[in-house]
């Protein structure tokens, strides 16, 4: 299956995409793509119903209106730094023995067509196209990789998009680097593994304003994702709803002799084959003026 959810911030619905590539509305069904609705085995019985019944269900033109995030915000979002071969040799550093993990706000979590908002004093915002891992069962104590894929909903193309100022030049965590708001595109649509196939073959492309910037393998990661979701689940709970951003390959602003970090008015387009892509325009953040 490919789900997605299409209205207004805080009021998209549950969509997803049946016969002939018609894009319906399953809000008769479910109540959106958050908790329980995520499992792998709800999600298998809803694609089944969605094959005999999508005639049903109305028709959604997801060009007329807004994509948002594919599941629902609010869970955790969790950010594995350095995960390419590639990134970390153009960055000079050595390859991580444990994955390095940091975090998101959950108010970084965008439509994948929604606008890039650039930060005040922000002057190094960079991208990072990345395969996203929604979690979609309850994932704790795992007891080896092997058991990690049953905890899985599906994939997604990111971008884990970073200020690198706040990232790198500030101290503390890498945390403050990533929450801006907007700073995680995900969608068009979250891809259900027995539709996206195995997820350690994928390519990622980012291209800014045309020029293509990044393009690698999810081959050439060094914790694979069933790695990841088990690591994290021997200190953390995983819930359905959770993304996990796996990591960049080379090819970012930050890497680059002339470091070309994105500015108003730049489009970003990021893409993981078969997840699809997204395209943000820039654009500088207002400041938001308080009453005294």
């Amino acid at each position: 299956m490919r789900l997605l959810r299409i209205g207004p911030p805080g009021e998209e619905r549950p969509c997803a995409v049946g016969p002939g590539s018609v894009v319906r509305d399953l809000s008769a069904w479910v109540p959106d793509w958050a908790g329980a609705t995520l499992d792998p085995d709800v999600l298998r019985e809803l694609g089944a119903r969605l094959e005999r019944e999508a005639g049903a269900l109305p028709a959604v033109d997801p060009v007329a209106e807004r994509v948002g995030p594919p599941v629902r915000p609010g869970g955790h979002l969790l950010s594995i730094g350095l995960n390419y071969r590639m990134h970390a040799a153009e960055a000079g550093l050595d390859l991580p023995g444990e994955p390095i993990v940091s975090s998101k706000a959950p108010t970084t979590l965008v439509g994948p067509y929604d606008d890039l908002l650039l930060p005040p004093g922000g002057e190094k915002t960079d991208w990072e196209v990345e395969l996203a891992v929604v979690i979609g069962r309850r994932a704790q104590y795992l007891p080896n990789a092997a058991a990690a894929p049953a905890h899985v909903a599906g994939y997604a193309t990111a971008n884990d998009v970073s200020e690198r100022s706040w990232l790198l030049e500030r101290g503390g965590q890498w945390v403050k680097g990533k929450s801006f708001e907007s700073f995680s595109p995900l969608g068009p649509w979250l891809v259900t593994p027995d539709e996206a196939g195995g997820p350690q073959r994928l390519r990622l492309t980012c291209r800014v304003n045309g020029r293509l910037m990044q393009d690698g393998s999810t081959a050439d990661m060094v914790h694979d994702v069933a790695h990841l979701v088990w690591y994290l689940s021997q200190f953390m709970v995983l819930h359905p709803g959770d993304v996990v951003l796996t990591g960049t390959p080379g090819g970012v602003a930050l890497g680059r002799p002339d470091q070309p970090f994105l500015r108003a008015g730049d489009v970003v387009e990021a893409e993981v084959a078969g997840l699809g892509a997204h395209r943000q325009l820039c654009r500088a953040a207002a400041r938001v003026k308080t009453a005294l």
